[in-house]
């Protein structure tokens, strides 16, 4: 029985669309234009940048200055300490130019010691003879009349505690008094007491126990060792000199008598007045006074030429300054406008061609290599895609339409027969109507699959499986057609190609490319698939011995309905649609399809899957 001749649906095309020409509705208004806006943008942006660049210098010249006034007060009171410290261990200034060069050199700061007398003796100067000395002094430096503000450990005093004297101890005395104190802890800590060393600046050890109520048995328990470890007899006559010009001085007064212990401190009671304490305070001063050196002057002042300048505000610097900011705008807005020009142009040439979708081969000129020319170049990409969209959709419409049409046809056409009386409904028409509905069906169900794949709500149920035991499987359902055609299919596995998907759908891709490959396969080729393992990818091939696919094919084998035969004749190609649903299944796995061939030799597909 002949059937009715199938014919590709023809759809309409389009109509160009003349080019619009720019009216006074259409055109943008002045307020609105692109190139006005960004002048003003960029005059804004300017006058912005120039007031904040203004305000930050000044922020940022005042904060220099805080800072170099802050960092000059630092560097003062550490020249003030380091001489302090010097004049408390030195029985004199010689040999302090070296300490006060040091100091000068890293504070870049004129430092000048003189004697305190009328003339102004210069005991040591960093720089002699730059420039005069200024008037008032910075400080007086004296260990014996410390700041208390700087020294906090000096006491109400005022004596730098660096200051020894005669109670300072020579190394073997401090090794000795510390020996001795540890022995005395370690009989104290026999009694109870957690007794501990501590040593004084002296060198003298003292013994901390922190219970008052048993420290007074205990000591007693070990006074052999306490004389031992609480006193030398320097120290001890350095004690009564003390004591005896503490004494005469409360004697002039008609006072009672006050005694200091080693640690210099007098019994609860005994200063509690201010004479009593102004003459202890004297009476160690004047024993101290032979140890340190004399009080000097301290100067400090800027080296010569290095004064910190300021800001010079006159008339003429403000004149200066508004005629470099209008320079500035003026060289803004010039440069603002040859650039906007150049940017709206092809800008403008964008807008009509958008205005103008239809005219063929739409094409605006890239005109320049920036953001705007790749605007351009991606716009013509567009319209190249849309145009070839266009003539898929239209292929498309017209494939589907073929596609159907030929079921379509046969089955009415034996419904027909079978209704005049031509054919008696048996099993042989009903044979063919099934073969027809069930092809018509598998259009429908690929047509649907690829749908789901493209919009990305296939469902995919994975699980772990062998790719060498799923080509097994394809290869035994492919057999007989690929018997019938008298072609070799061989499986060929190389170890383990374990992977994580869906049997369902990576069997369909597969078989999709055997059965392709069986198709384009002349009797006496062969098609092999095998599969192996690259790092975390597992590759499966399938190469066949036809006829090859031609360069310019190459890029259409996955369109929808595309067969490289122009005549689309069922016998020698499927729906058009099996490659087209291999890749999409690929992809939804993670992987990738692609193919190579030589023609008249073999074509090779190649999925990547991951393992």
């Amino acid at each position: 029985m002949r059937t009715e001749p199938a014919v590709h649906a023809e759809t309409p095309e389009t109509p160009e669309t003349p080019e619009t020409p720019e009216t006074p509705e259409t055109r943008v208004p002045l307020r609105r234009s692109l190139l006005v806006r960004l002048l003003a943008s960029s005059l804004l942006v300017a006058l912005c940048a120039i007031t904040a660049t203004a305000w930050l210098a000044v922020r940022t010249t005042t904060s220099a200055i805080r800072q170099e006034q802050g960092q000059v007060l630092s560097d003062d009171t550490d020249i003030y300490k380091v001489l302090t410290d010097y004049a408390a261990v030195h029985p004199s200034w010689d040999g302090v130019t070296r300490t006060i060069s040091r100091l000068a050199d890293r504070t870049n700061r004129r430092i000048t010691l003189t004697a305190q007398d009328h003339g102004r003796r210069t005991i040591a100067d960093s720089a002699p003879g730059t420039s005069p000395l200024p008037d008032r002094a910075f400080a007086v430096i004296d260990p014996l009349q410390v700041d208390p503000a700087l020294f906090p450990d000096a006491g109400t005093d005022r004596i730098d505690p660096r200051v020894l004297g005669p109670f300072r101890l020579s190394a073997a005395q401090r090794r000795d008094l510390l020996r001795n104190a540890n022995t005395l802890r370690d009989c104290l800590r026999k009694l109870g007491l957690p007794a501990k060393v501590s040593v004084s600046l002296s060198g003298h050890p003292s013994i901390e126990t922190g219970d008052d109520a048993k420290e007074a048995y205990a000591l007693v328990h070990c006074e052999s060792t306490l004389q031992l470890a609480l006193a030398t007899p320097g120290e001890l006559k350095a004690l009564d000199s003390l004591n005896k010009l503490i004494r005469n001085c409360l004697a002039h007064q008609g006072r009672p008598a006050v005694v200091l212990d080693l640690t210099l401190s007098p019994k609860p009671g005994d200063a509690d007045t201010p004479a009593a304490q102004n003459c202890v305070n004297s009476s160690r001063r004047e024993q101290l006074a032979a140890y340190v050196a004399p009080a000097a002057q301290l100067f400090v002042s800027e080296p010569a030429g290095s004064a910190v300048p300021g800001f010079d505000l006159s008339q003429a610097n403000t004149i200066r300054i508004i005629g470099v900011v209008a320079l500035v705008l003026v060289l803004t807005m010039t440069v603002t406008v040859v650039i906007g020009v150049r940017l709206v142009r092809p800008l403008r040439a964008l807008t009509s061609a958008v205005r103008n979708p239809g005219r063929p081969q739409l094409r605006v000129p890239v005109t320049t290599g920036d953001e705007i020319g790749r605007l351009t170049a991606a716009f013509n990409d567009l319209s190249e895609h849309r145009e070839r969209t266009e003539a898929q959709r239209k292929a498309m419409v017209s494939d589907i339409a073929h596609e159907l049409r030929t079921p379509l046809s046969t089955i009415r056409s034996w419904l027909e027969a079978t209704q005049d009386g031509v054919l008696t409904p048996d099993d042989d028409v009903t044979s063919v109507l099934l073969e027809e509905t069930l092809l018509l069906q598998h259009i429908i169900d690929d047509l649907r699959d690829l749908a789901a794949a493209e919009a990305g709500t296939l469902q995919l149920h994975r699980e772990l499986l062998d790719a060498g035991d799923l080509l097994h499987h394809v290869a035994t359902a492919h057999g007989g057609q690929a018997q019938s055609a008298r072609i070799t299919l061989d499986v060929r596995t190389d170890g383990d190609t374990e992977l994580y998907a869906d049997p369902m759908r990576l069997r369909q891709a597969v078989g999709n490319l055997v059965s392709n490959a069986v198709r384009h396969t002349p009797p006496g080729g062969s098609v092999t698939v095998r599969s192996r393992r690259t790092g975390n990818i597992v590759l499966i091939q399938v190469s066949d011995t036809g006829s090859g696919i031609g360069p310019e094919d190459l890029p259409h084998v996955f369109d929808r309905f595309w067969r490289a035969e122009k005549s689309r004749n069922r016998h020698t190609g499927g729906s058009g649609l099996g490659l087209s649903i291999a890749r999409r299944f690929t992809e939804a796995h993670g992987g990738s399809l692609n193919v190579t061939s030589c023609p008249g030799t073999e074509t090779v597909f190649t999925l990547q899957l991951p393992g």
